[in-house]
């Protein structure tokens, strides 16, 4: 099998009709590395947006539980992409992350924008940093995707097209990304949670290697003092440069999910969807007022 063989494979298929299979292909074959860092920095964009951080802080899930957090949030995530939408693990994975949202008053504009990192960043990511570019087969597969689990989350008004998406993120950071003093409590124990991955001494190192992949916007919005050009352009560097490396590895034989990840720290024994992610009680810390009528029940 050589290098581009499965990049064939997608363009043989229907990037609607067959997206998920694309997707995965993409996520889980070509890419998986690369898709787990732009997702981790998708959901971690979106604590700039004050309304989102606030709630993510009040929760005390990030801050007081991050790795479980992380890791409830990545295998449900992926349960759907391993399995699909229709499959018994895909609606459990669904039917948990709705009864999360449905227990907390986030707005519909703000559950858009989050989906829409899911689509833009891991684009600019690959585009930017991994051993070949996305095709166009990819990038309409994983816009399609996205919308079908937009529509099975019940958010209204979800852009149909990647351009849609793309300009929808960069208007609503625009209009929204703003300091916020709990939003940053939110991103400095999410910048703690990844350094803890690795040996204490490396934790300086890794910080700020992570803060020179952020953008201006992003620096900004948390009040982090931006890395020094040298700084952020040898971390670019480096990740470009693992990028080559790969490009020069044999294909992957065998698919990679997000519970294959060793970032994945919280379940030694193994788990269930259906108990993962939080179960908030109405009067406990971290449990705002539901929406008129809301149910936890899907």
């Amino acid at each position: 099998m050589n290098r581009f063989e499965r990049l064939e494979q997608i363009r043989r298929l229907d990037p609607y009709r067959d997206s998920l299979e694309i997707y995965r292909l993409s996520s889980a074959y070509e890419f998986p590395w690369d898709y787990t860092r732009a997702l981790e920095l998708a959901l971690y964009r979106t604590y700039a947006v004050p309304s989102i951080g606030r709630l993510l802080a009040a929760t005390a899930e990030l801050t007081d539980r991050p790795q479980k957090r992380y890791d409830d949030t990545s295998l449900l995530l992926d349960a759907v992409v391993e399995h699909g939408f229709h499959s018994i693990q895909g609606r459990t994975a669904v039917r948990r992350i709705n009864q999360m949202h449905r227990s907390y008053d986030i707005s519909d504009d703000d559950m858009r924008y989050v989906l829409c990192t899911f689509v833009v960043m891991p684009r600019r990511w690959i585009d930017t940093f991994a051993w070949r570019r996305l095709s166009r087969h990819e990038v309409v597969a994983s816009a399609v995707h996205y919308r079908t689990l937009g529509w099975h989350m019940g958010i209204k008004d979800v852009p149909r097209t990647y351009e849609e998406f793309e300009a929808c993120l960069d208007a609503y950071e625009e209009a929204h990304f703003g300091w916020d003093e709990e939003a940053r409590r939110v991103s400095d124990a999410t910048l703690d949670l990844m350094a803890s991955w690795y040996p204490r001494p490396l934790a300086p190192l890794l910080r700020a290697s992570t803060l020179a992949l952020l953008d201006e916007p992003l620096l900004r919005a948390f009040r982090y003092t931006p890395p020094g050009d040298a700084t952020r352009a040898f971390v670019r560097r480096a990740v470009r440069m693992r990028g080559r490396v790969v490009r020069l590895l044999p294909p992957r034989r065998a698919p990679h999910h997000a519970r294959q990840n060793w970032e994945i720290k919280g379940y030694p024994e193994g788990y269930r969807l259906e108990d993962l992610g939080t179960r908030p009680v109405a009067g406990v810390r971290g449990c705002p007022v539901r929406h008129p009528g809301a149910s936890t029940a899907e």
